[in-house]
């Protein structure tokens, strides 16, 4: 059989250890993070019905147009979809629960999500996110809640090339009014739009005031604002999102033509953005999203959330976060003859019963090679400790321990003392 050699899915990148480390210590960080403002972990399927992201997040978007990895299931015809995006599989599986039946309720998702884009700097086919939401809460307060929570979250990681930029959508039938508003403008101007202007005039012509066209924006600065369509109710509930932020320090920028890519969103969007990541320095989007779980056969629930971008938060901490990444062992166990092999396997596994982290120094008796090339193993594991056992060892009924990461004295203690003898060292360092 010819042999064949195969590479990773283009846009969808291997992990190898030493980058997972720093993904391990930034996931831990964020649990933390999140458990301090009472938010539990929830895990949707990552494949779901294809029509629950045509209507979650709308069938005129970019994501549903042109970015869903989707397909028909050939065992019983069922259409598809690897998850684009958290929030809807999320609302379908708090309608299918009924998880807000006793109440809100806070929760996140976090792991791998697809969209066929063109690959680039941070931003991949299959990357992750943390996607956050604030299930069954009505007011102000949550939105400017969850945008503290991220300043918080900037503040530990110890981002500070980051700024704020908020909206407000208002509520649908302003939304409506707006959009007709927005129709005939466009169309008195039809010429003046690019291709993909013209395919949304129609479809979603919201998302004509994101572009990035330098050719457009005149045309887009000079259309009709939403606020201008906005009731006494928006505006209120826009206007103590400002307070609360303004109460607590926190600098934003109100952007009009901020409307985010996805249509569930009313009232309160935001967008926090760096300026170390070039032209795409969106690091964290969200919002308020009140229709989705009664679009979904619930009961009318407000709701509020964001998303997060893993890899893109990566790329900005990722030179601190090796500062704080430990990928060191305890105890690394290296042998010499078939004896001593026996004796090292059971030493680590009674190392291990102790609590501490312990590499045995495998390959069989023919590969073991020699004691100096076993340390310098135990050097580039990072261990603390090694035990040797050779035959001096053995006959003794002795164990020796070098330590690793200072000038200590390697020691011999008796076989059974030497675990005691380990924790209370590695305790005391």
């Amino acid at each position: 059989m010819s042999k064949q050699k195969f590479q990773a899915v283009k846009g969808m990148n291997d992990i190898l250890p030493e980058e997972a480390a720093l993904w391990e210590y930034l996931e831990d960080v964020l649990r933390g993070w999140l458990r301090s403002y009472g938010y539990r972990n929830m895990r949707a399927p990552v494949l779901e019905q294809t029509a629950l992201f045509r209507r979650g997040i709308g069938e005129a978007t970019d994501v549903v147009e042109k970015e869903m990895f989707s397909f028909v299931d050939r065992l019983n015809g069922d259409e598809l979809t690897m998850r684009p995006e958290f929030t809807a599989g999320v609302v379908r599986a708090t309608v299918e629960h009924s998880l807000t039946y006793n109440g809100p309720q806070r929760v996140y998702s976090m792991g791998p999500v697809f969209r066929h884009e063109r690959p680039q700097k941070g931003r991949y086919r299959q990357f992750h996110q943390l996607s956050v939401e604030a299930l069954g809460f009505a007011g102000a307060d949550m939105d400017a809640e969850l945008i503290v929570m991220l300043r918080d979250l900037w503040d530990e990681l110890g981002l500070t090339d980051v700024r704020l930029e908020l909206n407000t959508l208002g509520m649908a039938e302003e939304r409506a009014a707006h959009r007709l508003a927005l129709i005939a403008y466009f169309e008195q101007n039809e010429s003046l739009l690019d291709d993909d202007g013209k395919r949304r005039l129609h479809t979603n012509p919201l998302r004509i005031l994101d572009t990035k066209n330098p050719a457009m924006q005149d045309l887009v600065n000079a259309a009709p604002r939403l606020d201008a369509f906005l009731g006494e109710a928006s505006r209120a509930h826009f206007d103590k999102v400002q307070r609360l932020l303004s109460d607590v320090g926190i600098a934003f920028t109100v952007n009009p033509r901020l409307v985010r890519g996805l249509d569930y969103y009313n009232h309160t969007v935001f967008e926090w953005i760096s300026t170390g990541l070039g032209s795409q320095g969106t690091i964290c989007g969200g919002g308020r999203y009140d229709g989705m779980i009664e679009l979904f056969g619930g009961k009318p629930t407000p709701a509020v959330g964001f998303g997060l971008g893993l890899e893109r938060l990566l790329l900005l901490t990722q030179d601190d976060l090796k500062l704080n990444v430990d990928t060191s062992c305890d105890v690394y166990v290296v042998h010499q003859g078939e004896a001593a092999a026996r004796a090292a396997f059971s030493t680590a596994s009674q190392l291990r019963q102790m609590g501490l982290s312990v590499v045995l120094h495998c390959g069989g008796v023919e590969g073991s090679g020699s004691f100096k090339s076993q340390m310098k193993k135990a050097d580039m594991a990072n261990a603390m400790y090694a035990v040797i056992i050779g035959d001096d060892e053995l006959a003794a009924g002795t164990l020796s321990i070098k330590p690793l990461r200072d000038n200590g004295e390697q020691v011999t203690v008796a076989t059974n003392e030497a675990a005691s003898y380990l924790m209370q060292k590695i305790a005391g360092a």
